[in-house]
């Protein structure tokens, strides 16, 4: 749990000083690569992490993990300029990836069946403290010390985190490699081409129509070569004795299933994560942290619905579940347009409320599932393309709901009551916060268009639900294939 709160805190506590940052080291047109760069580090070095902690075990993987998220720390503290903060960010997204994938898998690793929803939820909770502990301690550093300590507060929890994982970690023990067996290899040719494909996508994806437009040369350039670079990294994952992705993960259709289930709900996320936080300040009037706190009551109720969720899945199933939990989110996203303008903070929070409780009901009997049905030596593995996925669907719908956003503001300012006024978010954003700037009118007709765009964007979120929905019922098998645990028998149950 303190290995997870190292990547928990990091967005939110460094979300509430990029202003100190921006004054400081300067880089204002290049700022939000502090946050697609360790994006983009943590997605494509999942599946890397997640296979050599299948080959190596997770002990050394989460070790590893720790070390270089504390070094990226370390090296954050120390950047002398934005370029610097933005590369020694990698690093620590690199680190990041380790941790997020092997936590998750060890937790499956040492708690049976029965238990793992109660671990899983121990888990969330640390999501959600973070969610509500990172802007206050952001503020706080932002405020009365520097900006440098957001990351080196990092150096304590870790380093405890470091001493109990070496301590009190103990993997069970597996099968010793017969004399003259093989020595595990490892793909590096196919890791670096899955780092180098999820790179040029992901950059793609993050930065069109926002550094460049979408049909410029750079994004037709990114997306030809992830293209190209994704045909090389199947190719080179056929070959390969021990592949990074290996060809199971989506043969097999549980796990096909899962993922992309869970590659949809990455895309809805979307919708609350980002737009939800400009919508509270725009169209409701709300300060920076009010705004947060409406968004975190979701990781409130989430944690509780994930632990009460195997009471409904140990007697309906997995799927079922998972169904229940999503067809849920989908009327609830679906109210979300209802609302009245400009309306009361209560009622976008009451929606996150209910919208956490019921994604708590979709996700984890997922994941559970899905780790059930493999034995140790695959756990890592799949563990990773799940969380993978997720993260691709969270970069996808920040680029296409993104893309609606702007759509819709642009259709709406076409009528503005007067010329000049912004056509993005973010300048919106910026308008609206020194009212002085423009008329009543004028002010108004900005919150109406926010609103709209927004709406447009929960209703794409409820078409991303309504996909996930489509694959529960029609690609996931009826039940999970789950394994016996007796004595760590990995056979089919009956």
């Amino acid at each position: 749990m303190l290995g997870m709160a190292l990547a928990a805190i990091d967005g939110t506590i460094v979300s509430t000083t990029v202003p100190q940052i921006v004054g400081d080291l300067g880089g204002f047109s290049v700022f939000s690569w502090l946050f697609s760069g360790y994006l983009l580090a943590v997605t494509v070095s999942l599946p890397v992490y997640g296979k050599l902690s299948d080959t190596f075990g997770r002990k050394p993987v989460l070790i590893a993990g720790i070390v270089l998220f504390l070094f990226g720390s370390v090296l954050c503290a120390a950047a002398w300029n934005m370029a610097a903060l933005i590369a020694f960010r990698v690093v620590q997204g690199l680190g990041g990836g380790a941790l997020q994938g092997t936590v998750q898998t060890i937790a499956a690793d040492l708690y049976p069946l029965k238990e793992r929803p109660k671990i899983q939820a121990k888990l969330s909770t640390v999501w959600a403290t973070s969610a509500v502990a990172g802007p206050v301690i952001g503020g706080l550093f932002a405020v009365y010390a520097d900006w440098r300590w957001i990351f080196l507060i990092n150096l304590p929890i870790g380093a405890l985190a470091l001493w109990l994982v070496v301590r009190h970690l103990h993997e069970p023990a597996r099968t010793r490699r017969a004399a003259g067996a093989p020595r595990p290899r490892i793909d590096w040719a196919g890791a670096l081409a899955v780092f180098a494909t999820g790179t040029l996508l992901l950059t793609a994806l993050v930065q069109g129509g926002v550094a460049w437009p979408w049909f410029s040369a750079p994004s037709l350039g990114l997306l030809a070569g992830s293209v190209v670079l994704g045909a090389l990294t199947v190719v080179i994952e056929r070959r390969a004795a021990e592949p990074v992705i290996p060809g199971w993960v989506w043969r097999r259709r549980t796990i096909a299933s899962v993922n992309l289930a869970l590659g949809a709900m990455g895309l809805l996320m979307v919708a609350p994560t980002v737009f939800l936080p400009t919508y509270a300040q725009s169209v409701l009037g709300l300060g920076p942290i009010a705004a947060g706190f409406v968004l975190s009551v979701m990781t409130l109720s989430w944690p509780v619905s994930a632990a009460f969720s195997n009471r409904v899945y140990n007697r309906i199933g997995f799927r079922r579940t998972a169904i229940i939990g999503m067809s849920c989110a989908l009327l609830i996203l679906l109210a979300f347009p209802l609302l009245p303008y400009p309306g009361e903070p209560w009622q976008p929070a009451l929606i996150m409320l209910l919208l956490g409780a019921a994604l708590g009901l979709f996700q984890l009997p997922l994941i559970v599932g899905v780790q059930s049905t493999v034995g140790w030596a695959e756990r890592g593995t799949t563990t990773a393309s799940v969380l993978f996925c997720r993260q691709v669907g969270q970069s996808v719908g920040a680029a296409l709901f993104g893309a609606v956003a702007n759509g819709i503001l642009a259709s709406r300012l076409a009528a503005a009551p007067v010329p000049g006024l912004p056509g993005d978010l973010d300048a919106i954003s910026h308008a609206l916060d020194d009212p002085g700037r423009l008329s009543a009118a004028a002010t108004d007709h900005l919150r109406r268009a926010v609103d709209a765009a927004v709406d447009h964007v929960y209703l794409g979120a409820a078409g991303a639900a309504a996909l996930a929905l489509l694959v529960l019922v029609f690609v996931a098998p009826r039940r999970f294939p789950v394994l016996t645990e007796e004595s760590g028998n990995d056979a089919p149950a009956p």
